[in-house]
């Protein structure tokens, strides 16, 4: 179990649209993988061996380096069973632990909720986006969503209570229409007062930046600079959360899927190099997953969307490796030509539940998994 003085911190970076697991963690020396991928398949040579029978995307140096530091674990073969290979329904599920029915609970925003149930700090979790992910939402759950840190703090200029009151009016008029009074209109007045109190800490967090790190000029590295800004501002913030994408590949995915993670790559390198550099890396991990992994059959310029998939964690409280086993790619292992998922996303949920936020597992991902044990 991982120790340390500060309060552990998560981030969760999501690839949207369905990352090609086969691409990604690639079986180099499984003669199936040729045969499924004429058009798409990784030269042998250009893989980045991690062992004598997988190695990573060519372009996924970066990453490659702080496995070999022993400081990144893959966890093979997640999902669930019965994947509706619908990035809507999939994402979804991820986001509520519920693959039966309609979750209306994000599982972060229970743990938001188990950190801070008195709502005593506005940006206990931080939503890197134009918009909240669903994984955070959670009625009467404060969280700042911020899609350009430089720019949040637009309205703490407005200072005098009247002001303030108008822009709330104007909130809560915007909304009512659609969702009727009484007590909604109370929780948005609230949800309007949380935004602007997290609007006034955040944009507290640039001015007191500085580093060596140079960000690239992705949108993956800009949020996780932001992201940088205000764990380093040390202003309680617990969960980040962001995403890049899209990762639907369905045709000319060579060259797209090298460009995606040469952007993710650098950017969780430097992001980790930013945060060494402040001494703050230690009670930081990251969670890297997308809804579902894609066909192992090409469909002649690239792949269709799948089932299992690769999930990483990364940190230096990580106890890097590989884990769980690959699934089977052999033609009658397949379920509707898809690799079969292994490793339930809720087992691995768990583990960062447990052993690193020390959270009861349980009611936040909904019964009990199998956990992969990935912290040290």
């Amino acid at each position: 179990m991982a120790t340390t003085n500060k309060a552990p911190v998560l981030v969760a970076l999501q690839l949207s649209g369905g990352n090609d697991y086969l691409n990604t963690v690639i079986p180099y020396m499984d003669p199936l993988y040729r045969d499924y991928r004429p058009a798409v398949g990784i030269p042998e040579e250009q893989v980045l061996h991690i062992d004598d029978k997988i190695g990573f995307h060519p372009s996924m140096g970066p990453i490659k380096k702080m496995y070999d530091e022993e400081s990144v674990a893959i966890i093979h073969g997640v999902g669930y069973e019965n994947s509706p290979r619908s990035h809507f329904r999939s994402m979804d599920i991820w986001h509520t632990c519920e693959p039966d029915t309609l979750g209306s609970e994000g599982w972060l925003g229970r743990v938001i909720r188990d950190f801070d149930p008195k709502k005593e700090n506005v940006v206990t979790g931080v939503s890197f986006g134009p918009s909240m992910f669903r994984a955070m939402a959670l009625p009467g759950v404060p969280v700042a969503t911020v899609d350009d840190l430089d720019n949040y703090g637009l309205l703490t200029g407005i200072s005098e209570q009247q002001q303030r009151d108008r822009i709330l009016y104007r909130y809560k008029r915007m909304y009512s229409p659609a969702i009727g009074t009484g007590p909604v209109m109370e929780y948005l007045g609230q949800t309007g007062l949380d935004a602007l109190k997290g609007a006034d800490i955040l944009n507290a967090a640039p001015e007191m930046y500085s580093s060596t790190v140079e960000y690239a000029d992705t949108p993956v590295a800009q949020k996780l600079k932001g992201i940088a800004q205000i764990h380093l501002a040390d202003l309680g913030t617990r969960v980040f959360y962001c995403d890049h994408g899209s990762f639907d590949s369905h045709s000319n995915q060579l060259g797209m899927h090298a460009t995606l993670w040469t952007e993710v790559s650098v950017a969780i390198r430097d992001f980790f190099d930013d945060l060494r550099e402040h001494d703050a890396a230690d009670n930081v991990i990251m969670f890297v997953f997308s809804e579902f992994g894609r066909r192992t059959h090409d469909n002649g310029s690239g792949t269709d969307h799948g089932a299992a998939g690769a999930t990483f964690v990364i940190g230096d409280a990580v106890k890097g490796g590989q884990y769980s086993e690959y699934p089977s790619t052999k033609r009658d292992d397949l379920q509707q030509g898809d690799l079969v998922p292994n490793t339930d996303f809720r087992g691995v949920y768990s583990t960062i539940l447990e052993d690193w936020l020390h959270l009861d597992a349980k009611p936040i991902v909904g019964g009990l998994f199998e956990k992969p044990l990935f912290i040290r």
